[in-house]
């Protein structure tokens, strides 16, 4: 069994308390920027066959009476305007970024800032997947944090996880973050 798939369900066995829970959880970001690579390295699937998303995947774990749903909705500029239609009831929104693509870190940063304001997202928890630290060009968290002026949201719980979707690092921890944030909502 790989580390996130040990990882998503120690949090489902943490969630068990929330029985008959179903949770939508979201997974958006430009394209290319590593949704559904770290979408399949959650469900322990192989990584090295990935075709650009159109339209969108789902994947739901199920466990003890605990659903999660994540949605991994494409990120190509024409799909983006349909984002909105799958916001519905979300629990939490994952975004994900190309750390490492620096010309699009404003096209990202304004996709984001659009998404926050949505009626549909009001208050929901926000995990930013800081992706592709891998790579030598990936920019650090923190930095990406302060030019997306995460600071400056106040209405609802949000975290910045540097990871890379390829070798699973990190993501874990944004996991771990997913659900303790989770569960102290539904309580």
């Amino acid at each position: 069994m790989g580390e996130t798939q040990k990882g998503l369900l120690s949090i489902i066995n943490k969630l068990k308390g929330l029985t008959e829970q179903e949770l939508r959880i979201v997974l958006l970001g430009l394209d290319n920027a590593g949704k559904t690579t770290l979408l399949k390295s959650l469900a322990s699937e192989d990584v090295n066959t990935i075709m650009p998303t159109q339209g969108f995947n789902i994947k739901s774990v199920a466990s003890h009476g605990m659903k999660l749903n994540v949605w991994d909705i494409g990120g190509q500029r024409q799909i983006r305007p349909f984002w909105k239609k799958y916001l519905e009831n979300t629990d939490l929104l994952i975004y994900v970024i190309d750390s490492a693509d620096k010309k699009r870190f404003e096209e990202t940063g304004l996709e984001l800032a659009e998404l926050i304001d949505m009626e549909n997202l009001k208050g929901v928890p926000v995990l930013i997947f800081a992706n592709k630290q891998d790579l030598a060009a990936a920019s650090p968290a923190s930095e990406i944090a302060e030019g997306l002026n995460l600071h400056t949201y106040r209405d609802r719980i949000w975290q910045i996880q540097a990871c890379s979707a390829v070798s699973g690092e990190g993501v874990q921890d944004g996991m771990n973050w997913i659900c303790s944030t989770l569960v102290n909502q539904k309580k």
